[in-house]
């Protein structure tokens, strides 16, 4: 079987850092944009499988417009839902693993206590809903080369994000007001993209069975304790963020009180998890301040 990679969505934060972990690994790898593949094409997926005949397609492409999807719900489905499933049915033909990117919005985001792997699901918002339609393909057309990922509150040099949004807000504003009801994981994209290659590493080489994982940092915080540290990271007084409620900041679609993961299935896989979300953040901060 061809050892070559297939990275969807190859234009955005995650699928960036995934090409440049595979190159680091020198893994022969190919990343198609928006533009160049439309996973909702079955035609465009059809041929994109046939010309580079990949051993593993990492699917980062995605509806991230969380609160669009609210109104547009037919639109995200067919990049979410549909997508996934016409991936999977390529992989399906050739035997070909697929890791699918999903999200802790599946969850009703209530816990008290980490969502593992085998949690009930229960999504408040369409968005969840299209990425649950998406997970579900996947794991029911691949149960044995079919890989599904959740994260959370990612960040990265590569796009726009929360910690490139603070880094410029503390520029410009005396104070900040951050939600600080919410609870849970930033993640660095490229710590995120290690796991993907490894997991997809593990699933050739037989010793990553197939299901779901979580890919999120260790610890927890809230979006004011991440402000926070943002700030301290800056230099910058840590007492200019102010602490407020998600009612302060009303938005279409329902964000998850609660969006903290448990990580015990790579156990399964012999990866360790992601490293505390602190310890990420000190590594990333120079590229997301140079980004910035």
């Amino acid at each position: 079987m061809s050892r070559s990679w297939l990275v969807t969505g190859a234009g955005g934060m995650l699928g960036q850092d995934v090409l440049t972990r595979l190159e680091r690994d020198g893994e022969s790898a190919v990343g198609l944009d928006r533009e160049r593949l439309d996973i909702t094409s079955p035609d465009a997926v059809r041929r994109a499988v046939e010309e580079y005949s990949p051993a593993v397609i990492v699917n980062c492409a995605a509806w991230t417009a969380v609160d669009d999807a609210e109104t547009r719900e037919d639109e995200a489905l067919r990049v979410n839902g549909d997508g996934p499933r016409l991936l999977a049915e390529a992989c399906a033909e050739r035997g070909t693993v697929l890791i699918q990117v999903s999200t802790d919005y599946v969850f009703d985001g209530m816990a008290g206590e980490p969502y593992q792997e085998d949690a009930p699901t229960g999504p408040r918002s369409a968005y969840g809903r299209t990425k649950l339609v998406g997970e579900q393909a996947v794991c029911s057309l691949l149960p044995s080369t079919g890989y599904v990922v959740r994260t959370a509150w990612l960040y990265g040099a590569g796009g726009g994000n929360f910690v490139r949004t603070m880094i410029k807000l503390e520029g410009v504003k005396d104070t900040l007001d951050v939600v600080d009801d919410q609870r849970g994981q930033p993640t660095w994209t490229a710590d995120l993209a290690d796991r993907l290659v490894r997991l997809g590493q593990g699933a050739l080489a037989g010793t990553a069975p197939a299901g779901v994982y979580h890919g999120t940092s260790g610890g927890e915080t809230t979006w004011f304790g991440f402000t926070q540290a943002i700030f301290e990271s800056l230099g910058a007084d840590p007492e200019r963020v102010r602490p407020t409620d998600s009612a302060a900041f009303a938005r279409p679609a329902p964000r998850p009180a609660y969006s903290v993961l448990g990580h015990d299935r790579w156990k399964s896989a012999g990866i360790e998890p992601i490293r505390d979300w602190r310890d990420a953040l000190t590594e990333a901060f120079p590229s997301l301040l140079g980004a910035s």
